[in-house]
């Protein structure tokens, strides 16, 4: 049996900061630092860019990536990628929470 290569990806975009006048964005970051970005980290079986563009579609998106979403950033995440599933799901919590706690304004779904 062949075991299937890694695909999974965590990803973070750059949300405009508008999205700080969402209460339900403000309430999940109340110790949000104004001089660091605000951000959406997710998880993914495809590339980065293409999930990127989908939420930007509105395809399976979250709506604070598709009304606010600027760009990815990857270099907060691409050291991690590829990865399997599981491994995915626990960094995609774990980057969230990082990220929160440098200040950071973080939406993790």
């Amino acid at each position: 049996m062949n075991p299937r290569k890694p695909h999974h990806n965590v990803y973070v975009v750059e949300l405009d900061k508008a999205v700080v006048y969402e209460a339900k964005f403000r309430r999940a970051n109340p110790n949000q630092d104004p001089t660091k970005p605000c951000v959406y980290v997710g998880m993914t079986g495809l590339a980065p860019e293409r999930r990127f563009a989908k939420h930007k579609q509105g395809v399976k998106s979250n709506r604070f990536v598709e009304r606010y979403g600027l760009r990815l950033l990857p270099e907060l995440y691409a050291y991690a990628n590829p990865m399997p599933y599981q491994a995915a799901r626990e960094m995609e919590v774990d980057l969230a929470i990082s990220l929160r706690e440098q200040g950071y304004g973080v939406w993790q779904a």
